[in-house]
């Protein structure tokens, strides 16, 4: 069974209508490594040697965070920057992550609408998180469609909220038991569509 680690980033987890929901509900799966950065590094002093280890002991590494300038906050790519070493992550010897599995789950305050080409931010949200996909593929990791909420600015409810929780917890729930089709997975313009229901 593959082990799942969720690093879950939001500068501001107080001010959370999504993540923060989000985040209780990947605690609650059995099997799934929770850690919260900005708990755990809020001077972005991030223990490079502890995180190594945790990324090569998980066959699935999942980014949550908010849709933030088109990007992760600051402190995913701190993370980045750090952990993911020359020889240790990429380049040479540096095989530490190969066959391992990448996703983005996301918080977006646009609507799906607005992320395309017609829309007033030109791009897709996959077509956005490049950076990412790109940094998957030099590690040797497959990086899998992102899980989006969209118009997380407007969901404000436990009631609306609460569906797109539980929704999650099922996507992390097939990462761990193998039920998700990885090649749609990986494919895929969002992975929303392929979660079990």
């Amino acid at each position: 069974m593959p082990s799942v680690l969720v690093l879950y980033a939001h500068p501001a987890p107080h001010k959370s209508r999504i993540n923060r929901r989000l985040a209780a509900a990947a605690r609650e799966v059995e099997g799934v490594t929770f850690r919260d950065l900005y708990e755990l590094y809020p001077g972005f002093v991030i223990n490079v040697e502890e995180e190594q280890k945790l990324l090569k002991e998980h066959d699935v590494i999942v980014l949550q965070h908010p849709f933030y300038w088109y990007s992760a906050p600051s402190l995913v790519k701190e993370y980045l920057d750090l952990v993911l070493t020359y020889g240790w992550a990429y380049g040479e010897g540096g095989t530490a992550l190969q066959g391992k599995t990448l996703l983005q789950s996301i918080s977006a305050g646009g609507s799906e609408e607005v992320y395309c080409s017609q829309g007033r931010n030109r791009f897709t949200i996959r077509q956005l998180l490049a950076p990412f996909d790109q940094t998957a593929f030099l590690c040797g990791m497959r990086y899998l469609a992102p899980h989006i909420v969209y118009s997380a600015n407007q969901l404000a409810s436990a009631a609306s909220i609460q569906p797109l929780a539980q929704r999650y917890a099922r996507l992390l729930t097939a990462l761990r038991d193998e039920t998700l089709p990885m090649e749609e997975a990986a494919s895929a313009h969002k992975i929303n569509d392929l979660i079990p229901a």
